[in-house]
């Protein structure tokens, strides 16, 4: 089977992509919600618990009593808050998480069947922005989202939300170098910052899979993933044992649901680029393209899940020592030995 992404394909219209990007705000979100409760199912089981059981049939419905929770508590802003800042950080770090998935393949592209009135016919894309320079702009709309959490933690006038504001601002920083270095290399060899080229360029065989290239690059990739998303062991951010619950402990409800949301969008994308950029994209060994990914994404999700069951936090100071002693000087010594084999 040959690639399913779109790349340059005269029938992408305005409305198709509109369409998909609806169909990415509603999907997303709702298995962000349901990603949290898998991630209580998959904890209990590896902590044997039973996890939540006692909303529906095997606790399914506790996602709905989570929703209805967020969405009917109290929406509290502190007396002392800034409250355009308060307000408005939630929707940053939402928006920048689902923005950013605009350029990123999250579903296949279909035809929508032509019985259906008006919209029947529309080609709908993979991509809803298939830019030429996706992964750089997938890469600045994460960076983007250092502002939702360090702008909430500084218009608390709360000293919980300030550490918690300035650990992301540090995190986030530190751990965007080693991101952007980790993916230079495949970058280097792809010769291209689109998304659909580095999907064909493993097309044939999982022999062609950038992980066996790049190996070092897949694992510095994968270790920034979890601190630019706030993983354990690297949730600094909101570290409940420390500091309460970080930039967001003054939060309720809603905005409080927008942080979460925000962060299982990025769970999404991350885990988007890492099948796509190191492990073949969509067109693998001839499978069924768009399932096989499927399966890859969920795979890495449930990396995340199982890191967070299996590994303790490090303190801040380690992460740190992490990031600018090891992890850097391994990203530039593997792009300077890339660039080496290269030109030999």
């Amino acid at each position: 089977m040959e690639t399913t992404l779109v790349e340059n394909l005269p029938q992408v219209t305005a409305v198709g992509v509109i369409i998909k990007a609806v169909i990415i705000l509603a999907v997303i979100s709702a298995i962000a919600g349901f990603g949290t409760f898998i991630e209580r199912k998959v904890l209990a089981f590896m902590q044997r618990r039973l996890g939540p059981m006692h909303v529906g049939p095997y606790g399914l419905l506790q996602i709905a009593a989570d929703g209805i929770k967020l969405f009917t508590k109290e929406d509290i802003v502190p007396q002392n808050a800034n409250a355009f800042i308060f307000k408005i950080a939630p929707v940053i770090t939402a928006a920048t998480a689902f923005i950013a998935l605009a350029a990123v393949p999250v579903f296949p592209d279909f035809t929508i069947p032509s019985w259906i009135p008006v919209l029947g016919g529309t080609f709908v894309p993979s991509i809803a922005a298939d830019l030429n320079i996706g992964v750089l702009f997938v890469l600045g709309m994460m960076a983007a989202g250092l502002y939702g959490p360090l702008l909430a933690g500084m218009s608390q006038a709360n000293k919980w939300g300030i550490i918690g504001a300035a650990r992301t601002a540090v995190q986030f920083l530190s751990y965007e170098v080693v991101t952007g270095l980790s993916i230079l290399a495949p970058i280097m060899l792809v010769g291209s910052l689109s998304f659909v080229d580095f999907n064909n360029y493993q097309a044939g065989s999982i022999g062609n899979w950038l992980i066996w290239k790049q190996p070092v690059a897949f694992v510095l990739f994968l270790i920034a993933g979890f601190a630019e998303t706030n993983r354990t062991p690297f949730d600094l951010l909101e570290h409940e044992a420390e500091v309460v619950s970080g930039y967001a402990t003054e939060y309720s409800g809603m905005r409080w649901g927008m942080f979460f949301i925000g962060e299982y969008a990025n769970m999404i994308t991350v885990s988007v680029i890492a099948a796509v950029v190191f492990l073949g994209g969509y067109d693998a060994a001839g499978a069924i393209g768009w399932i096989f990914i499927m399966a890859k994404i969920a795979f890495f999700f449930f990396l995340m899940l199982w890191v967070r069951a299996a590994w303790p936090h490090v303190r801040p100071d380690q992460l740190m020592w992490l990031c600018w002693k090891v992890l850097m000087p391994l990203a530039v010594v593997n792009i300077v030995i890339t660039a080496l084999v290269m030109m030999v």
